[in-house]
């Protein structure tokens, strides 16, 4: 222990850290001096640039485009902006959007304002993802359809509607996961 000790305290075969006496120590290991950095053991890997993923278009299609795909647009508006150009459409267009989806996408401070419930002449346009939603059967070539067999809250009540509106949001994160990794 007398070997480590000496008038400038416990420092062992450690550099001094002030001034010092200037005397040079004999070192077993290598010289560092504290203004060099010491090298790495294992430096990280260099990370790739992340690319920069075009946003894909989608169309969320139901029966009146009044609950389920206004729901589905929403969803996917507010949760996936970078990676979804949402849409909707109904097979039948409603009149208007139900009151009840206004209410449970405003008690999730989803905001619709501004949406209306719109028909099919969306399908002539080119979509990368249309999500059927209605039960039907929907026959768009070239189109890739992905179906959601999501019960129409039309009729039934509020927890029908709630029901369906989670189920929806459940899928349409999971849609936007899988866009994410692709």
């Amino acid at each position: 222990m007398s070997d480590t000790m000496d008038n400038r305290g416990f420092r062992g075969n450690r550099p001094p850290m002030r001034g010092g006496s200037g005397k040079a120590r004999a070192t077993s290991g290598p010289a560092f001096s504290w203004s060099e950095p010491r090298p790495a053991e294992n430096p990280p890997a260099p990370q790739p640039a992340p690319v920069a993923s075009e946003k894909k278009r989608v169309l969320f299609i139901c029966i009146g485009n009044s609950i389920r795909s206004q729901m589905a647009e929403a969803f996917a508006r507010a949760y996936g902006s970078d990676i979804i150009d949402a849409y909707s459409a109904g097979l039948q267009p409603a009149t208007m959007i139900a009151p009840l989806t206004r209410q449970l996408l405003q008690e999730r401070n989803i905001s619709i304002d501004g949406q209306f419930p719109k028909g099919l002449e969306l399908t002539k346009q080119v979509f990368d993802v249309i999500v059927n939603l209605s039960g039907q059967s929907l026959k768009i070539p070239g189109a890739n359809i992905v179906e959601w067999p999501v019960t129409d809250p039309i009729g039934h009540k509020e927890q029908v509607y709630r029901d369906a509106a989670s189920q929806i949001e459940t899928l349409v994160m999971r849609l936007i996961m899988d866009l994410r990794s692709t």
